[in-house]
């Protein structure tokens, strides 16, 4: 299981109701910041996540409003919050406008009490912890270097209490050892192993976000079967003429490209304030039924359903 919480909703620059681009992603004890706009740092602490474990970033595009919050967030980390590191993911000109940001501007002259990384993205598995992987992708954008990430938990193999009961296996360490693959001895000398008590794989959640994208038919196959897909809905499609001047989706688009990918959850973000958000709703629904257009401090948790 992920949660996934939205820190800000909007398109290119904030409103009242909606900060820049950013989102939270947890799973278990790890935290990821996936882009971090303007006045991210308010937002994180206004959701009660706070800055704890808020040490890897994971940026889609090195457009401004997906990147200037880095300054203050880093500046606030070398003040008052204690971490052993930083680790920031994207594509090469990402990161040089990120470095740009921090080390010319913020920390010129200063030697941070942490290490800070800057880690080039390329197409494929970028992290990798023992339960689940996160990979990037290609995505077609403004300029170079633009990716996705799609957050995958491992495979697993249900434990069936009902065989185990019936082999004598006892509640504690046995039960244990089986479920993490390996093979026991019970007290009377009879051997078990994880096939006795374990039952067929089942793919563990996928969730999937782009950030600003100009189109969506080579999404289709990272998409494909994803629990939940974060993506953008920056026009309504009767300005898809504008959406392509400035490589944007409209929200028609998002939706397709999730019936196509057959994902189970929509979520709308990256909305321009020039939209009613039941007017983008309305749009996405009419095609994909379980869409959301997403709000400021909107949580929810993606399982495998």
């Amino acid at each position: 299981m992920f949660e996934l919480i939205f820190l800000g909703t909007s398109a290119s620059a904030p409103s009242i109701q909606r900060g820049l681009p950013a989102q939270v992603v947890k799973h278990n004890e790890h935290r990821f910041l996936v882009d971090c706009g303007e006045g991210t740092q308010r937002q994180i602490l206004q959701s009660g996540l706070g800055f704890k474990k808020m040490n890897r970033l994971l940026i889609t595009h090195g457009h401004l409003d997906h990147i200037l919050g880095i300054g203050g967030l880093v500046s606030t980390f070398l003040r008052w919050e204690t971490i052993e590191n930083l680790e920031i993911y994207g594509g090469d000109y990402t990161l040089e406008r990120i470095e740009d940001l921090l080390f010319r501007v913020v920390i010129r002259g200063v030697n941070p009490p942490f290490p800070i990384e800057l880690k080039a993205v390329k197409k494929g598995t970028i992290i990798q912890e023992q339960d689940f992987s996160i990979s990037a992708f290609p995505v077609k954008h403004r300029g170079a270097g633009c990716f996705g990430f799609a957050f995958e938990e491992e495979s697993r193999r249900p434990f069936l209490a009902e065989k185990a009961d019936a082999l004598g296996i006892p509640s504690g360490p046995l039960r244990r050892d089986l479920v993490q693959g390996k093979a026991v001895v019970l007290p009377d000398g009879k051997r078990v192993s994880p096939d006795d008590i374990l039952g067929e794989p089942t793919p563990g959640t996928k969730l999937v976000i782009v950030g600003d994208t100009g189109e969506t038919r080579t999404l289709e196959k990272v998409c494909q079967k994803a629990d939940a897909l974060v993506i953008e809905g920056t026009y309504l499609y009767e300005e898809v003429e504008l959406a392509r001047e400035y490589a944007h989706l409209t929200v028609r688009e998002a939706a397709e490209l999730a019936a196509k990918a057959e994902v189970k959850q929509l979520f709308i973000t990256h909305v321009s304030r020039r939209y009613r958000d039941k007017d983008v709703e309305k749009e996405a629904q009419s095609i994909f039924p379980n869409s959301v257009v997403v709000k400021d401090f909107d949580q929810f948790q993606i399982k495998n359903s």
